[in-house]
């Protein structure tokens, strides 16, 4: 079974977030593939929050309120465990010290703090769970590469 991060990009276009949506069938038919071959999706606090802000951001207030509303369920569904990802576990403070002290240089090739922490989780995934393939699912290119198949005994 793959383990298997959630993005922002991914999350938005499962909630239909306008102007960020433009991929929804296509992450659809993926969704429904990677609940067919039983993968783990993990939706890491970093996506959470920025979808939230995407959906706070949007112009129309009609679709604003809608789409937070598919937001709060889901993200509720994740922690209690009823939809199809849960919730990755929240860093710690000594976790924050180490990428706080990380983010110059990566902040010098482009990669947010967000996504730090989800290359971070992808980095844990992957010392957790070595014969599994953890990857992360994204359409953003600096992320979707991530892709670490298992290790052979």
């Amino acid at each position: 079974m793959t383990i298997c991060l959630v993005d922002t990009s991914i999350f938005c276009n499962i909630l239909e977030v306008p102007g960020r949506c433009q991929d929804k069938q296509r992450v659809v038919d993926e969704l429904e593939q990677k609940i067919g071959e039983e993968s783990n999706l993990l939706l890491p606090l970093a996506a959470i929050v920025e979808t939230g802000n995407h959906i706070a951001h949007c112009t129309n207030g009609g679709a604003r309120r809608k789409v937070a509303k598919r937001f709060v369920k889901q993200v509720r569904m994740a922690i209690e465990g009823t939809a199809p990802w849960v919730v990755t576990p929240l860093p710690g403070k000594s976790d924050w010290l180490t990428w706080l002290e990380e983010f110059p240089d990566t902040a010098m090739r482009g990669v947010g703090i967000g996504d730090l922490s989800i290359l971070k989780a992808f980095e844990q995934q992957c010392r957790l769970h070595p014969m599994r393939r953890v990857m992360i699912w994204s359409l953003d290119v600096a992320l979707d590469g991530y892709d670490r198949a298992p290790r052979r005994t």
